[in-house]
């Protein structure tokens, strides 16, 4: 049987399987299975949340946050708030600023990641399997590559 991305331009290809497997991954029933074989309850954007404070060192204030997730500050102060609810986070005061306040994950926050990440991990390892660990890493660099590049063109319309 003829591969059709053999057929077709590598670029136009990419982009294909690239807005499919988006469309996959950002499902909310795939979320949903996630977060129930994790036990947990948190909400997409709230993983995406906790892994940005997660990879900053477990706190970061909302400014920096809003333009790590590229969205804008008071969208991130509503969802602290929800997830302060949940005891996912919490605001610590900003030692450099008296003014400002700084969001912390809690070690309940940090749980409830661990348990989405390897709920998740488990899932891309099944999905994997049969796949060579040179292949997975060749394709990791090219898919950072296409996240920074998206990052740089961001802010560069942001500018």
């Amino acid at each position: 049987m003829p591969d059709p991305a053999r057929d077709q331009d590598p670029i136009v290809a990419l982009q294909e399987v690239l807005a499919t497997l988006s469309y996959l991954l950002t499902r909310s029933q795939e979320h949903e299975r996630k977060a129930a074989r994790a036990g947990v309850k948190a909400g997409r954007s709230d993983l995406w949340l906790l892994m940005a404070l997660d990879s900053n060192g477990g706190v970061s204030r909302v400014g920096d946050l809003a333009a790590l997730l590229m969205v804008e500050p008071p969208h991130v102060t509503r969802q602290i708030g929800r997830l302060e609810s949940q005891d996912l986070v919490e605001r610590t005061p900003d030692s450099l600023d008296r003014r400002a306040r700084k969001v912390a994950i809690t070690a309940h926050g940090k749980a409830v990641l661990e348990r989405l990440q390897q709920a998740s991990q488990a899932t891309l390892q099944q999905a994997l399997d049969g796949i060579d660990s040179a292949d997975v890493a060749t394709t990791v660099a090219v898919l950072n590559h296409l996240v920074n590049a998206a990052r740089r063109r961001d802010a560069e319309g942001a500018s």
